[in-house]
């Protein structure tokens, strides 16, 4: 890997544009954004219209031309102005990857151009609610008909689908020569028949809800399905990692906004002679804070690079590192943040008691951190396999 530790010029002048977009919105718009009940569109329109949302696909479609590197460092730095746009982690990343790496040409001229300028936004369904963390038990199923296919099954905590113009959703199919089940992909419109949806009632304070999602015989045409169905394994792995990935870009970014409205508290708040900041017991934990984000930084950098540089067993150790490291971090960050401004850390003035929820997903979604360490035994350590 070429990949340096030190940012390139390219990527520090990207950080500082998306940063200034990200100041000129902040956390109180995203804050009044939630309490509506709506989604951040106007910040989602900037940011296509920059090239910021489809910065890691095609030229050819519209797209920056760059990679997952390039969204890592959008995604984390509209977080760190309290901000993060979601939906960035699902649409461009996963779906956007998925169909540049393996999509028709059809599919990439219909669906790409449309990701990359915010037009169109897509969603994914992998999670089951039998299924959990065990993809290999996925239910839903695809059974050709005809020309077309037919798809049965169910999904859960599906970000976004209210406002996704598609969702490109996990099945099986049935392998001729052997009869077993391999996973394929297919993109859902929002409006076909029999593709019902259900709100989640969350705790989580976003714009983006969370549905679950009900396919009763859902008809699709041949062209629905993404690249060749022998493929699908590797297909759903080019999506996890990005996925992986990002959700790293979206701690580490969570963490960065709690860790600096902990910093400008903790410079300012006065109880005693001098500012609490100066007393080793809060200025300790932030600092170990400030170093465990900046080294999830780091794996998140080169999980990124691997994927980029088209490594995919190298990234797929990598961005399952980087996602448990700042997931870890964001967590402890934002705890040891709310513990900074102690009573005014539970207020909705503040507004950090809310990412105590927020940071948690981080560890839950899309994988747990114990199926993380199930990977990193088995397939970085060589330990047997436990489950």
């Amino acid at each position: 890997m070429n990949a340096t530790v030190v940012e390139t010029e390219e990527h520090r002048a990207l950080r500082a544009a998306v940063a200034a977009l990200g100041k000129r919105y902040g956390r109180d718009y995203f804050a009044q954004v939630v309490a509506a009940g709506k989604h951040p569109d106007e910040l989602w329109a900037d940011a296509a219209e920059l090239g910021y949302l489809g910065v890691n696909l095609p030229e050819e479609y519209g797209g920056g031309g760059g990679g997952i590197s390039e969204l890592c460092v959008v995604l984390e730095e509209l977080g760190a102005a309290g901000c993060p746009l979601l939906m960035m982690i699902v649409s461009p990343a996963i779906c956007g990857t998925v169909i540049a790496r393996f999509g028709t040409g059809q599919q990439k001229s219909a669906w790409l151009p449309g990701l990359a300028d915010g037009r169109l936004t897509m969603a994914f369904g992998i999670t089951e609610p039998d299924a959990g963390s065990n993809s290999h038990r996925i239910t839903t199923t695809a059974r050709r008909d005809g020309d077309g296919w037919v798809l049965t099954g169910r999904k859960v905590f599906v970000s976004g689908v209210d406002i996704a113009d598609a969702t490109l959703i996990v099945g099986r199919t049935e392998d001729a020569r052997t009869g077993k089940l391999k996973p394929c992909l297919f993109i859902v419109p929002r409006d076909a028949p029999g593709f019902g949806r259900s709100r989640i009632d969350m705790e989580l304070q976003a714009p983006e809800k969370q549905f679950e999602l009900v396919l009763d015989d859902v008809r699709l045409p041949a062209e629905a399905l993404v690249g060749d169905e022998d493929a699908g394994l590797l297909q759903l792995f080019a999506g996890l990692n990005p996925e992986r990935i990002m959700t790293a870009a979206f701690a580490v970014g969570m963490g960065r906004y709690a860790l600096t409205r902990a910093v400008e508290y903790a410079k300012e708040r006065t109880v005693w002679q001098s500012p609490i900041g100066a007393h080793q017991a809060i200025a300790h934990p932030l600092a170990q804070a400030h170093i465990e984000l900046e080294l999830a930084r780091l794996m998140m950098a080169k999980a990124a690079a691997l994927y980029d540089a088209g490594d995919d067993a190298g990234a797929g150790e990598a961005a399952n590192m980087a996602k448990y490291a700042a997931a870890e971090a964001c967590v402890k960050t934002v705890d040891q943040a709310v513990h900074t401004l102690g009573g005014n850390g539970l207020t909705r003035e503040y507004g950090l008691a809310a990412m105590i929820v927020a940071s948690r997903v981080a560890r839950i979604a899309p994988v747990s951190r114990e199926m993380i360490l199930n990977f990193v035994s088995h397939q970085s350590l060589g330990l047997p396999k436990s489950y």
